[in-house]
């Protein structure tokens, strides 16, 4: 047999390192040494180097599916041309500059509903989970009644700790639905404790003087407020128009 031939012995051990890559490619990286007359070592290093590109791709993937985005919107394809009102440039230097990541910062959007907000904030969180950031996707609706269930089985702490170690963080649609007392303190704690310490993304309908209509609490309101806003970027998206089809009148 050919000493180039990979052998059961070999594919074995090539499966037991996990090393699926050069397994795979086995036939195409003997060729490249030939053609190119690499060094072992030259090899070596090639070889490593795309077995480390084919893990992060792979980790880049889990990372993308632990965040449950239910449409991986991206900022390429966003329709900017449909949205003349929207500043395009700061969005996109926003977008470029990563500091909402490196610095911590959130990025709040508010606006009508179907202008846009959830597919920009969607952008910004699949783009932090591709720079190797990881991320998660929730509706506001689906985290109160979570943190809600969490009071009765006592898990307040183990769901706070669970949000908390997120680095990028997208709840989107903040406003949508009334909550009591108790679920305005725990989302208070999970934003207070987030603060400058991780980034948050936030879509809403309601610009923030409308916040205490669904909050029911003036004082936390204002707490809340204050520590989103600060040192935040806010995009204001009240006079973009929907994008969402409409439907003729025979429908």
């Amino acid at each position: 047999m050919d000493k180039t031939t990979m052998d059961d012995d070999l594919r074995n051990t090539l499966r037991y390192l996990r090393l699926g890559g050069l397994q795979a490619h086995w036939d195409e990286y003997l060729a490249l040494a030939q053609k190119q007359h690499l060094s072992p070592v030259r090899l070596l290093r090639h070889v490593l180097e795309e077995e480390c590109k084919i893990r992060q791709g792979h980790a880049r993937q889990l990372r993308l599916a632990r965040a449950r985005i239910p449409e991986q919107w991206r900022m390429e394809t966003f329709p900017f041309e449909r949205q003349p009102r929207l500043d395009k440039k700061r969005i996109l230097s926003l977008y470029d500059a990563l500091d909402y990541m490196t610095q911590n910062r959130n990025l709040i959007w508010v606006g009508p509903t179907g202008c846009g907000k959830t597919g920009l904030a969607t952008g910004f969180l699949i783009q932090a989970i591709q720079r190797g950031y990881t991320g998660r996707y929730v509706l506001f609706a689906e985290l109160i009644a979570e943190l809600f269930r969490s009071v009765a089985d006592h898990s307040e702490q183990q769901i706070l700790k669970r949000y908390l170690a997120y680095d990028c963080l997208l709840v989107d649609e903040v406003g949508y639905v009334e909550v009591e007392p108790v679920q305005v303190g725990l989302f208070f704690t999970l934003m207070h404790k987030r603060h400058r310490k991780k980034t948050t993304l936030i879509t809403s309908n309601l610009g923030f003087s409308e916040w205490r209509s669904f909050l029911k609490n003036d004082h936390l309101t204002a707490a809340l407020i204050d520590r989103l806003t600060e040192d935040s970027h806010v995009i204001n998206m009240k006079n973009c128009v929907s994008l969402r089809p409409k439907l003729s009148p025979e429908s």
